[in-house]
């Protein structure tokens, strides 16, 4: 089915601007040759969020070894890990003042420990540098390899989110190698030795019986933090659009996770993985 030509107005966002948070914000990514999902991945929220001077920081590269259908990032050979890239990613966390930082990755297939190694040394520099900064981690599957997920959990970042990005049946045609399968048991892993979170696009094809079966295999995982959001064709070369979504559903998803059990929620168009982390990371408990 051919997208829309017509988005919705809820979905229209303000254009980057030209404010002195998100400027200083710009000057620290690009003196420090960072990588960000922001840009990378074309978000809707980079304006209100460099604006706040907060950013999600893409590590080992920006080239990566899989080409999921949803995804702008590049897709090829990557080149081989910086090993300044800890320090230099901390030092920004630094600059930035940020109380709470987010990191997320490319896949790194081609590497025997598929970066996880990488993974764990830039959750230590940021700890080391930031002795006060919450550090959210938005990983890969890592194959489903539990040693090198114990790695990144031995690293003891505060939130570790592996997101299952769609519905069971949707899976092979929207992701490149992994499985709905290995996701859960990934997020089974993280959730018993950390606070686990995942995320999921929505208007993919999807019905509302498969997104409230996600929930509950999610839940059996004991993944408690759950973020929904649009999914928006970042370019003519990635997947249609099938739908969009009106808001009347995300906020029945909303009311159906916490009534489920999810302890912190996000429904909601524009809503993506790292999208308020600060405030979900602290959503209280449901009685």
């Amino acid at each position: 089915m051919e997208q829309p030509e017509r988005k919705p107005s809820w979905l229209k966002t303000k254009l980057p601007g030209g404010d002195a948070s998100y400027m200083q914000t710009r000057s620290i990514v690009r003196s420090n040759r960072l990588h960000t999902i922001c840009v990378s991945g074309k978000c809707p929220n980079m304006s209100e969020c460099w604006s706040k001077g907060t950013a999600t920081f893409l590590i080992g590269g920006d080239i990566c070894t899989r080409s999921c259908k949803f995804c702008n990032t590049a897709t090829g050979r990557p080149l081989p890990l910086d090993e300044g890239e800890p320090v230099r990613v901390a030092e920004s966390i630094r600059l930035m003042k940020l109380k709470y930082a987010v990191i997320t990755s490319v896949d790194r297939d081609d590497l025997s420990d598929h970066g996880a190694c990488h993974w764990a040394t830039t959750i230590r520099t940021i700890r080391q540098l930031n002795p006060e900064t919450v550090i959210e981690t938005l990983i890969p599957d890592f194959g489903g390899r539990t040693e090198l997920l114990d790695i990144v959990t031995e690293a003891a970042p505060d939130i570790i989110a592996h997101n299952m990005e769609t519905v069971r049946r949707l899976t092979p045609t929207i992701r490149s190698a992994a499985k709905y399968a290995t996701s859960l048991a990934v997020l089974a892993h993280i959730s018993a030795r950390s606070t686990g979170k995942t995320g999921i696009m929505v208007g993919l094809g999807e019905t509302s019986e498969e997104v409230l079966e996600l929930m509950d295999d999610v839940l059996c995982t004991g993944t408690k933090i759950l973020t929904i959001g649009q999914y928006l064709r970042p370019s003519k070369a990635n997947i249609p659009v099938e739908r969009y979504i009106p808001l009347k559903q995300f906020a029945e998803w909303k009311a159906a996770a916490l009534s489920k059990g999810f302890t912190g929620v996000e429904s909601a168009p524009l809503v993506r993985s790292s999208y308020h982390a600060a405030e979900l990371s602290t959503a209280p408990r449901l009685n």
